[in-house]
């Protein structure tokens, strides 16, 4: 059986993860369509040619001449466009399994656009659950759409739960690498360039996911979107510090057993399981060796010398809309540090400033993507003035 596939962001990091799977089992999956929210079209028509994709589409809508020259130059016979329509043009080609892996609320919108009954989606865009999740999966149920989690430390806690019910889940700990940071002081930590935030020390990602590593943010995305995905709570929620990155996530139930789900730190491991359901593919990916490991570490978070996640956990506990801004702060502060406009140690800064500044005001939750949006639209406009009028200060 061959199964049909639309892949969001397919020059991202976890889309080619996705590619090399897809590529390893050329008999299993037809690639229906590609996009790219980048502007990479070199790289994205060298996708389209190697999975041989029916459709590309680039966000970017001054690129559609460009990205049909480099198809053409990299023999790839594909139609393409670019643009909002061209995206959604792909997004509602015929499709099996969305995979859902474009970075940040960029990839929002057209997340909830591939909700269609008879779909799966594997999702990788956390901020689709952070600044939309009770509407998102309210539609996917609807619409009896299967959310595969897709992100390693979600798919580790999903492969361990099984068929458990909520009711029997004590607590759900995610496990984090620590980043490039894990063992620096903080006024080091605030102090670090965007050269040194970049330096994750387990896996190769894009800039604004490795920025959040640093900050552990991103793990405080991954709490807010596993309480939607498996519907927790924030109380029974946990992160736990494993540089070595073996344990991927620990699933605690109400009689004291506790289940671990353990791989390579390799994101082609989570992704050849959702692309593989409802069985498991043969790979040759990288086996676990704890042997070579010799031991695993585990710390708590220090959630002194590394705000962001206590801000993440203070914003679940919040809830309504508090988790829509925390996210939007969150990318404008990471993109003005990289742009060199802020220092590290504003990052966190500038997004307990937005929480603060919305408290009281968004007490429900968003009903729809498109009042998800709308709350986005404007924590990110005051957060942008916040970094302006920082500058103009400073």
């Amino acid at each position: 059986m061959t199964t049909r596939i639309v892949l969001l962001g397919a020059t991202g990091s976890v889309g080619s993860a996705v590619v090399d799977v897809i590529l390893r089992h050329p008999d299993r999956f037809h690639v229906e369509a590609i996009v790219s929210a980048g502007s990479d079209v070199c790289a994205l028509a060298s996708v389209a040619r190697r999975t041989g994709a029916r459709f590309v589409a680039v966000a970017n809508p001054q690129k559609a001449e460009t990205l049909a020259r480099a198809l053409a130059d990299a023999g790839a016979d594909a139609a393409s466009g670019a643009g909002e329509a061209a995206i959604d043009e792909a997004v509602d080609r015929d499709a099996d399994l969305v995979v859902a892996a474009i970075a940040g609320t960029a990839g929002l919108r057209v997340t909830h656009r591939a909700i269609r009954p008879g779909r799966r989606i594997a999702l990788a865009n956390k901020e689709t659950l952070v600044s939309a999740g009770d509407a998102f999966m309210r539609d996917a149920r609807a619409a009896g759409v299967g959310i595969l989690p897709l992100d390693s430390e979600h798919n580790a806690l999903w492969q361990a739960m099984g068929d458990a019910c909520s009711e029997d889940i004590e607590e759900l700990v995610l496990t984090a690498s620590g980043g490039p940071f894990r063992k620096w002081a903080a006024e080091a930590i605030a102090a670090a360039t965007p050269e040194e935030a970049l330096r994750h020390p387990n896996y190769s990602m894009g800039a604004k996911i490795s920025i959040d590593s640093a900050s552990m943010m991103n793990k405080g995305l991954e709490l807010i979107e596993a309480h939607h995905l498996f519907g927790v709570d924030g109380a029974r929620l946990r992160v736990l510090v494993h540089p070595q990155q073996a344990v991927h996530g620990l699933v605690g139930f109400r009689d004291g057993s506790v289940v671990a789900g353990l791989a390579a730190p390799d994101m082609r491991i989570p992704a050849a399981h959702c692309l593989g359901l409802p069985g498991r593919l043969n790979t040759t990916l990288p086996r676990l060796d704890l042997a070579a490991f010799g031991r695993l570490d585990f710390e708590p978070p220090d959630l002194a010398r590394f705000p962001a996640l206590g801000l993440a956990f203070e914003a679940l506990a919040e809830g309504g809309g508090m988790p829509t801004v925390l996210n939007a702060a969150n990318e404008v502060a990471v993109g003005a540090f990289l742009s060199r406009r802020i220092g590290f140690g504003r990052i966190a800064a500038l997004v307990r400033d937005a929480c603060e500044a919305f408290a009281g005001r968004v007490s429900h939750a968003p009903d729809s993507v498109p009042e998800a949006l709308a709350l986005d639209e404007e924590a990110r406009a005051w957060t942008h003035a916040q970094v302006t009028r920082g500058m103009a200060v400073a």
